[in-house]
């Protein structure tokens, strides 16, 4: 992300969907106005920006910062749906909505402040190791399968990221998750965040399995 720090990009709301540099996010396009979206995307730089929304109105308010990504992957099916794949570029901030004439919304997207382009830092051991421990205990609640081995062996960015991207949390605390400030941040976020889902009565253990 050289360069100017500002530039537009066509925007898509979706709440609970989350992109963070170097992951993936498989997305199936079937509203008119987004497969106009990734039509033009894939016309010029195949890039376009996720965003949370924050209220249900039409259209709704969005959260602040959100992440750009560049198509990697898309087929398009017969109807005029699409299945693609976008790869997180970097944060960015909303400066301001533009106003233009495309049926998809666009904003002039700012992406200053963010330290995005390197890979994070690993996180110590005894971190690893608590967020490995509660995911085991999160999945058991919610009754997810899933193969601890593969989980493993993925770096420390995938894990928390993938984690973040999976849960089944509020948008609000997925958005919280995207803001950190660094992955040791988000990892401790996400941990408090299976830990409070978990045990809270009606949450994924449900209180009558609270120890």
């Amino acid at each position: 992300m050289e360069g100017s720090t500002l530039f537009r990009v066509p925007i898509f709301p979706l709440a609970g969907a989350l992109l963070f540099p170097r992951t993936q996010l498989p997305l199936h396009i079937f509203e008119p106005r987004y497969r106009a979206m990734v039509r033009d995307a894939l016309a010029s730089d195949s890039v376009i920006a996720m965003i949370q929304p924050k209220d249900e109105r039409d259209p709704p308010g969005l959260f602040e910062i959100g992440c750009l990504g560049r198509i990697v992957g898309s087929e398009e099916l017969a109807d005029g749906r699409y299945n693609i794949v976008l790869e997180g570029i970097g944060r960015f901030r909303v400066a301001r909505e533009a106003e233009v004439e495309t049926p998809y919304r666009q904003v002039d997207a700012d992406v200053a402040g963010f330290d995005d382009d390197a890979e994070p830092d690993p996180l110590p051991s005894i971190q690893r190791a608590e967020v490995e421990r509660e995911a085991k205990r999160y999945a058991e609640a919610l009754g997810y399968v899933v193969d601890w081995d593969a989980v493993g062996r993925l770096d420390d960015e995938m894990l928390v990221n993938g984690i973040a991207q999976i849960a089944p949390l509020d948008i609000g605390s997925k958005q919280a998750l995207l803001e950190a400030g660094d992955l040791a941040s988000r990892a401790d976020l996400v941990v408090q965040f299976m830990q409070f889902q978990r045990m809270a009565p009606g949450g994924a253990d449900g209180p009558e399995t609270l120890q």
